[in-house]
C-alpha cells in the first residue's frame, strides 16, 4: 500500500514534539529550600550551647563505665564551661574552611592537625604520630591504631559539617569523611562521623526524632556496628523497654569493641534522646547517666536538641550556670573565638560562603522559611554514599581545582630490610585543557632507591589519569623514611608527604 508522504512527516513531526516534551518533563527541576536567617542563627548558637552544656555534665563522668544518676551539673566553676576537644577540632576546621575558600579535604585537615593540634591522646597521638612520619589521612588513621580507629574522637566533632552543609546531608557526609579519617581511618569510628553530620545537617530542615534516626542510619553500613548499636537501641524502645533495659541491649551488641568505643556511645547518646520526652535537661541526664564517654554523648545530644529546636529547648537554669565563654584543651597557636555568639556569627559567616560556593539548594533569607521540598532535599544519593563506604585507607589524595594528586601505598607502609616496595603514583586532570607535569622525590633517605620514576614532563590529556608505579627499595643499613613526591606544572608546585617504616625481615606485616 503506497503511504502519504505529508501523514510520514506529520506522524514524525509529532513524535519528536512528543519524546521533546517527556523529556522537559523528566529533567529533574532545583530543589529549593529557604530557612529564615535568625532562625538558623537561633539553632546555630544552640547547637553550640547544647555543646557546651552536654559536655560540661559530661564531664566529672567521663570514663566510668557505671550507671550514673545525675541530675544537674556538680563540680563546676561558676560561669564557665569545661574545657571541651568536642568543640575545640570544629573551630579549627572553621579556620581551615576559612582559609581555604570552603576547599578542604583530610590532607588539608592533617597540615592544620600538625601545626594545632599538639595533644597525644589515643587515637589523637596515633594519628599524629603517623603524620609526624609521613603517613598522611586516611592511613594516619588507620596505620597501627586498631584500638582506637573505633573509638569516639570523630563523631563528636561533627556538628561544624551540619552547621555549613544545614539539609545538604550528602555535603556533610563527605565533609565528615574527610575529617575522620585523619585519626579513625575507614571503620567504625569514621561511620560514626558520617552518621552524626548527616543526622544533624537533616535536623536542619526536619524535626521527627524517628525519621532523623531513620534516615541518618541510611547513610552508613548497614553491618556496621554503628547501625548495630544504634538499632539496638531502638528496638529496646520499640519494645518497651526502659532507659537501663535498653543501655543494657547496647552493652550486650558491642561487646566485641567494649568501651570507650564509638558505636556504644552513638547509641547512649540517642538512648538519651528516645527516652527523655522531648525536655532538654532529662535527655542529656540519661545520656549521661549511661556512662562511658559522658562528656561527648551530654555534648553531642545536646547539640542535636539545640539544631531541632533552637534556644527555646534549653532552659535558663542550664544556661546561666557556665556563662557564654569557650575553653580550649586540644589545640593552640591560633586564636579561638572568645564566646560562642562569636563563634556562632563566624559559623553564620562561612555557611554563607559555602552556600555559595557549592551551589546548594538551601538558602538563608530575610523571609519566611520555607522547607516544603525537606522530604526532596533528603533523598540520598547511594551511588555516592557507597562510593565513600568503599573507600581505601591506603589511598592517599591531594586536590586542587585542576588536579587531583594520588599516592596508593597498596598495603601498609612497611618495607622490609632488604625489600621493596610499590607505592602507585597517580595524577588526575580535571581540566579540559592537557597538562604537562613532571614529578620528582625530594629528601628521599639514605639507603633507599626508586625505580620507575619518568623523566621529563608528562603530557596527561584533558579529563585523564596518568599512573606511574614506583619501585622502592631499602638497604639493610635504611632507616625509616619520610620524603615528598612533588608536582610542578609551570612552576606551579603540589607536595605529597609519603613515609615509609622499615621493619625486620623476619617481622609479620599484618
Amino acid at each position: 500500500m503506497k503511504q502519504n508522504p505529508f501523514l510520514k512527516f506529520k506522524i514524525a513531526f509529532l513524535l519528536c514534539i512528543s519524546i521533546l516534551c517527556f523529556s522537559n518533563q523528566c529533567k529533574a527541576k532545583p530543589i529549593k529550600a529557604t530557612i529564615n536567617e535568625a532562625e538558623f542563627r537561633d539553632k546555630v548558637y544552640a547547637c553550640w550551647l547544647g555543646k557546651n552544656i552536654g559536655g560540661t555534665l559530661g564531664m566529672p563522668f567521663e570514663g566510668k563505665t557505671e550507671v550514673n544518676n545525675l541530675t544537674f551539673y556538680i563540680n563546676i566553676k561558676a560561669g564557665e564551661p569545661a574545657a571541651n576537644d568536642d568543640l575545640d577540632l570544629q573551630i579549627l576546621w572553621l579556620k581551615a574552611m576559612e582559609e581555604n575558600n570552603c576547599q578542604v579535604d583530610a590532607y588539608t585537615f592533617a597540615e592544620y592537625w600538625l601545626k594545632y593540634v599538639p595533644v597525644d591522646w589515643n587515637e589523637y597521638g596515633v594519628g599524629l604520630v603517623n603524620m609526624r612520619s609521613g603517613i598522611m589521612p586516611p592511613l594516619s588513621g588507620e596505620y597501627n591504631n586498631a584500638k582506637w580507629k573505633t573509638s569516639n574522637g570523630a563523631w563528636i566533632r561533627s556538628e561544624i559539617w551540619a552547621c555549613l552543609a544545614p539539609g545538604n546531608p550528602m555535603l556533610a557526609a563527605e565533609f565528615a569523611w574527610n575529617d575522620a579519617c585523619v585519626d579513625h581511618g575507614c571503620t567504625e569510628g569514621t561511620y560514626a562521623e558520617i552518621f552524626t553530620a548527616t543526622l544533624e545537617s537533616a535536623a536542619f530542615i526536619e524535626k521527627d526524632m524517628n525519621k532523623l534516626i531513620q534516615f541518618a542510619l541510611s547513610t552508613i553500613p548497614p553491618d556496621c556496628l554503628v547501625a548495630k548499636a544504634v538499632n539496638s537501641a531502638l528496638e529496646a524502645k520499640k519494645k518497651g523497654l526502659t532507659w537501663e533495659q535498653a543501655r543494657e541491649a547496647v552493652i550486650k551488641t558491642t561487646l566485641d569493641l567494649g568501651w570507650f568505643q564509638a558505636p556504644r556511645n552513638v547509641a547512649f547518646t540517642l538512648i538519651g534522646w528516645l527516652y527523655g520526652d522531648g525536655d532538654f535537661g532529662k535527655s542529656i541526664c540519661i545520656a549521661v547517666n549511661c556512662g562511658d564517654d559522658t562528656d561527648c554523648t551530654g555534648a553531642t545530644l545536646g547539640s542535636i536538641l539545640g539544631i531541632v529546636y533552637g534556644t527555646s529547648v534549653i532552659p535558663e537554669k542550664w544556661r546561666a550556670p557556665i556563662g557564654d565563654g569557650i575553653k580550649t584543651v586540644a589545640t593552640s597557636g591560633f586564636e579561638v573565638p572568645a564566646t560562642l555568639q562569636i563563634l556562632t556569627d563566624k559559623t553564620l559567616e562561612m555557611q554563607k560562603r559555602v552556600a555559595e560556593f557549592y551551589k546548594l539548594p538551601v538558602k538563608l533569607t530575610s523571609g519566611k522559611t520555607d522547607l516544603s521540598n525537606a522530604t526532596k532535599l533528603l533523598s540520598i544519593d547511594e551511588t555516592e554514599l557507597a562510593k565513600i563506604w568503599k573507600r581505601s585507607p591506603y589511598i592517599i589524595v591531594r586536590n586542587t581545582d585542576e588536579l587531583s594528586f594520588i599516592c596508593d601505598y597498596t598495603g601498609t607502609p612497611e618495607i622490609k630490610s632488604g625489600g621493596s616496595k610499590v607505592l602507585n603514583i597517580s595524577i588526575v586532570n580535571k581540566t579540559n585543557k592537557e597538562k604537562s607535569i613532571s614529578l620528582m622525590l625530594k629528601d628521599l633517605p639514605a639507603g633507599y632507591e626508586v625505580t620507575g620514576l619518568p623523566v621529563g614532563l608528562l603530557k596527561i590529556s584533558p579529563k585523564a589519569k596518568y599512573d606511574i608505579a614506583l619501585n622502592l627499595s631499602a638497604s639493610t643499613a635504611a632507616n625509616n623514611a619520610k620524603f615528598i613526591a612533588q608536582i610542578n606544572e609551570a612552576g606551579n608546585t603540589l607536595d605529597m608527604q609519603i613515609g615509609i617504616i622499615k621493619v625486620n625481615a623476619n617481622k609479620i606485616i599484618k
